[in-house]
């Protein structure tokens, strides 16, 4: 039985989140807290704006006693509401999932303030005083914990709960039939996903007619696409219609492929847990954190070094063979 299990266990939980409800880590952790602990009370908001989903939870917050609680579980961004509501939960276990570090983010991956800077120190500030305010820190790989252990000295316990799909959405299918080798990229284009090492590699393989190429997410017009027959693009997709492409494609490619932005060497792509779920063959970035779960993945995971296009370009070659090779 993990800590996590133990500190829930037959207990009365407030969970509490500013994400949307529907959000696949808040599910995820709502659906454990269910299954065991004895009451389960949520807070949190289905408003589409962030700003109005924020002030509606600290307004359920500030009216909500906390007599019957004697665990709260803050589910996303605990950086929002611990520095605010510290006293009221003095009593209560206090579990956070410390699902990502606001200074990490805002400094380091999306280079928006420099570590010197006075945002910068402020940023440090909050994610320190919020995670030594918890009696269990959650994390989503081993080597996130290890970097949030190191930087922000927590004095709570720490434990790594994975990622996982949802499966009433995400599940294996019947493939439509299609010709040639079909390669899926989706996300969000965040800088750590490396999708310019994606695009360089579909540069280095555009003359290769049988691979073709399904790009998905908000590709920035500065961007310069490579253009062909061979490669579609689109900008989103429901999360149904996404699936159905996942189901249509032979490769699918994970991440994080970007070669400098530390974060990414300390996570496991979301993606990387829909397309095992979905029974797909995938690429991920080689780092400690993907190595995490060498031995677990359900389907086969082919690494390459994080920042080489053309390591990923020769690894979707060497796919194609097997792949070609089968159909023979």
């Amino acid at each position: 039985m993990t800590t996590l299990i133990k500190k829930i266990k037959g207990q009365s939980v407030l969970f509490i989140t500013t994400k949307n409800l529907d959000y696949l880590r808040n599910t995820q952790e709502i659906e454990l807290l269910k299954e065991h602990a004895a009451t389960v009370h949520i807070i949190g908001s289905s408003s589409a704006s962030y700003p109005r989903r924020l002030l509606s939870v600290w307004t359920k917050l500030l009216l909500t006693s906390m007599k019957q609680y004697s665990v709260v579980f803050i589910g996303f961004a605990p950086q929002l509401i611990v520095p605010f509501f510290s006293c009221k939960f003095r009593r209560a276990f206090l579990i956070e999932d410390f699902f990502i570090s606001f200074y990490d983010t805002l400094v380091y991956d999306r280079q928006k303030f420099s570590p010197q800077s006075l945002t910068g120190r402020l940023l440090y500030l909050l994610d320190r005083y919020t995670i030594r305010r918890a009696g269990l820190i959650i994390s989503d790989t081993k080597a996130h914990g290890h970097y949030f252990a190191s930087e922000f000295s927590p004095k709570g316990m720490q434990e790594t709960l994975y990622l996982k799909a949802d499966t009433t959405i995400y599940y294996p299918r019947p493939t439509r039939p299609s010709q040639g080798f079909h390669v899926l990229y989706f996300g969000s284009v965040l800088p750590l996903q490396g999708l310019p090492v994606i695009l360089d590699a579909i540069r280095l393989l555009q003359d290769k007619g049988e691979i073709y190429f399904t790009i998905i997410g908000p590709i920035p017009a500065k961007w310069k696409k490579p253009a062909d027959s061979h490669i579609r693009y689109f900008s989103w997709l429901s999360q149904e219609a996404l699936a159905e492409e996942i189901a249509g494609a032979d490769l699918c490619l994970a991440g994080h492929f970007h070669g400098t932005i530390p974060k990414a060497r300390r996570t496991i792509p979301g993606k990387a847990y829909i397309y095992e779920a979905m029974e797909k063959p995938m690429i991920l970035g080689d780092n400690p954190a993907s190595r995490e779960r060498d031995t677990a993945w359900k389907v086969p995971v082919f690494y390459v070094p994080m920042g080489d296009s053309q390591a990923l370009a020769d690894c979707i070659l060497h796919c194609f063979a097997s792949y070609s090779s089968l159909r023979t």
